[in-house]
């Protein structure tokens, strides 16, 4: 009953909203040409190389267990001109995260990964590497997530943006006010394709809602937070509080339904005009009687197969999942008293979450952009800086290291 309400819920963004408030959500409001133009990152000085003669240094190099610097990784990533060479660089990319310079691989050298995977076509390697970053080393900054978190949602791939949203919650990345946005934005449209989800992407997908939501001071922040807890708290009653935190930038303390409560106890005694969405309290609505009609019908099997055996011979569960289920008439109860306070209050939206999310990308999108493009000018300008030290490094080394080979022939011939 708790799906078939989020999906009916979440459905109903289709339909145009009767006022016309609303009526631009079929609209794809995204990232402007200015935030994704490759201008600024072309215009840096160039440092032309042949793929296959660095793959052959590279591969020499690797042969004799020497370290292949930071430097020729970034050159290699640099001079991708085809989808092919991606795959190439996919591999020295896992080969250097693997030597003894893995530590080393530039921030820079990430950003042109994923520019260069969107440029031919190979976003689903960017994405792999990317879900994998242990093995490869892919840590973007905020910007690098928003492009390729907008490269998923203008081609309405919203699992694909939401599998990049994942890794953002992981790397707990949501600072910027533009990648909140975007997330949220992906994070609605997938719900409301009404996927099937397996416990797994319940746990992502509520830990990102109540994370990014956090971000958000707002009705749109508050009932991705609600709707958030209330995933993660399905998953709790389903497989336990640890089955929620394990891998997760996430409180390891029971009672997600609880602080979902909490939620709807602290938008009711706020003053102001935050509100939260109808359809994330008719989710919850249902999720806690379908967990309260679960319980009832396993409480009448136990009785039926006991009989008059002791207590004490039946099957053990996790205590902390047991005080949780207990405590689920409580919450019916104290969901029914929040939510006609709400009601009262004029506290409940009737705008589904994603009619919501589309109206922040409206106010707060356009603005945002701004300081995000200030400071990746910033930023390449500090990556052009240390990858021209890198260079000189490079070549200071290479010259002592010719005139300490040129004073052993030297002496080598002296000697003879």
């Amino acid at each position: 009953m708790a799906a078939s309400l989020l999906q009916r819920c979440l459905g109903a963004v289709k339909c145009i909203h009767k006022c016309g408030t609303y009526s631009f959500i079929d609209r794809r409001c995204l990232l402007s040409a200015a935030y994704t133009d490759t201008k600024l990152w072309e215009e840096r000085e160039k440092d032309h190389q042949n793929l296959a003669l660095m793959a052959a240094l590279m591969d020499r190099i690797y042969d004799r267990n020497f370290p292949v610097s930071s430097l020729t990784i970034s050159r290699f990533v640099d001079n991708i001109s085809s989808r092919e060479e991606v795959d190439q660089a996919e591999y020295y990319l896992y080969k250097f995260r693997h030597s003894p310079n893995c530590w080393y691989l530039r921030d820079w050298t990430v950003h042109s990964w994923v520019r260069q995977c969107l440029r031919y076509g190979a976003r689903d390697k960017a994405l792999h590497t990317l879900k994998n970053k242990v093995q490869y080393g892919m840590f973007p900054d905020d910007f690098t997530f928003n492009l390729l978190i907008d490269s998923f949602i203008k081609d309405e791939d919203f699992k694909g943006a939401c599998s990049v949203v994942e890794e953002v919650m992981l790397q707990e990345s949501f600072d910027l006010p533009s990648t909140q946005i975007l997330s949220m934005y992906a994070l609605s449209g997938y719900l409301a394709t009404k996927p099937e989800l397996s416990v797994s992407e319940q746990r992502a997908l509520g830990a990102a809602l109540l994370i990014c939501g956090l971000k958000q001071d707002n009705s749109t922040g508050l009932s991705a937070q609600l709707l958030g807890c209330a995933l993660l708290g399905k998953v709790e009653m389903a497989a336990g509080i640890h089955a929620v935190f394990r891998g997760m930038p996430l409180m390891w303390t029971p009672g997600y339904l609880g602080r979902a409560l909490a939620i709807m106890e602290r938008v009711a005694a706020a003053p102001g005009d935050r509100k939260l969405s109808k359809d994330a309290l008719d989710y919850l609505e249902g999720l806690l009687q379908d967990l309260s009609s679960a319980l009832d019908s396993k409480s009448s099997s136990d009785e039926d197969e006991l009989g008059g055996e002791e207590e004490g011979k039946k099957e053990e569960e996790d205590e902390d999942v047991q005080a949780e289920r207990e405590k689920l008439p409580l919450y019916a109860s104290r969901f029914k008293e929040l939510s006609g306070q709400l009601q009262s209050g004029g506290k409940v939206d009737p705008s589904p979450l994603q009619v919501l999310v589309s109206s922040l990308v409206q106010q707060g999108l356009a603005s945002a952009e701004g300081p995000d493009m200030e400071q990746y000018h910033r930023k390449v300008g500090e990556w052009e800086a240390e990858r021209q030290q890198l260079i000189r490094r490079e070549k200071d080394m290479r010259e002592r290291a010719e005139e300490e080979r040129q004073a052993r022939q030297a002496a080598k011939a002296a000697a003879q």
